[in-house]
């Protein structure tokens, strides 16, 4: 089975650096012009007989109409982005004093739970029954996600690499195209 894996374009909440994973946000002006002119210079894989999925959220189904045209697709809410709760769209430099942000960020941050939102672990595990069913269909498929979402497959199907999560999200923009029988990848 094959798998494409993508990043979402750039935001308003990427270029602001605030914590967006629940709020439906657009592409930004400058995030589109970028994905036109990656299009044209990085090899994306071809999506011809895959299934095309998106998290549903704007960024995403934006970016898979910049990148490859309306493309017929599905929407998996499992593969949306972390939910950061109360600190949705906002910033470290906003929150930096506030005790209930440094709680979160402090310790073990994969467990740690935002106020209203999910831990790390959390979303990890709605990703990755997400991934189960999904290579249970044994259907090639092209995914646009988000940043979080790539970072937590690639981590549990390439182990062995010792990546963290941040090594492993790709830039808007980019991905993976994997080969799940070979166990391999090539990012793009």
């Amino acid at each position: 089975m094959k798998l494409i894996l993508i990043r979402h374009g750039i935001t308003e909440a990427n270029e602001k650096h605030l914590y967006c994973g629940s709020t439906d946000l657009p592409l930004s002006e400058s995030g589109r012009a970028a994905l036109e002119e990656r299009k044209n210079t990085a090899e994306y894989p071809s999506p011809d007989g895959m299934r095309v999925l998106t998290s549903g959220m704007r960024r995403c189904d934006e970016t898979l109409d910049i990148l490859y045209g309306c493309l017929p697709r599905e929407e998996d809410p499992a593969f949306r982005e972390m939910d950061f709760g109360a600190f949705e769209m906002r910033s470290y430099e906003e929150m930096k004093e506030d005790p209930a942000y440094l709680a979160w960020i402090t310790g073990d941050n994969e467990s740690n739970v935002a106020p209203g939102g999910e831990s790390g672990c959390q979303m990890t595990a709605r990703v990755l029954a997400g991934l189960d069913r999904l290579i249970g269909e044994g259907r090639d498929a092209l995914l646009v996600t988000h940043g979080g979402v790539i970072a937590a497959i690639m981590a549990h199907l390439f182990p062995e690499a010792e990546k963290n999560r941040y090594e492993w999200q790709p830039k808007p923009g980019g991905g993976y195209a994997i080969d799940l029988e070979a166990g391999s990848y090539r990012a793009f």
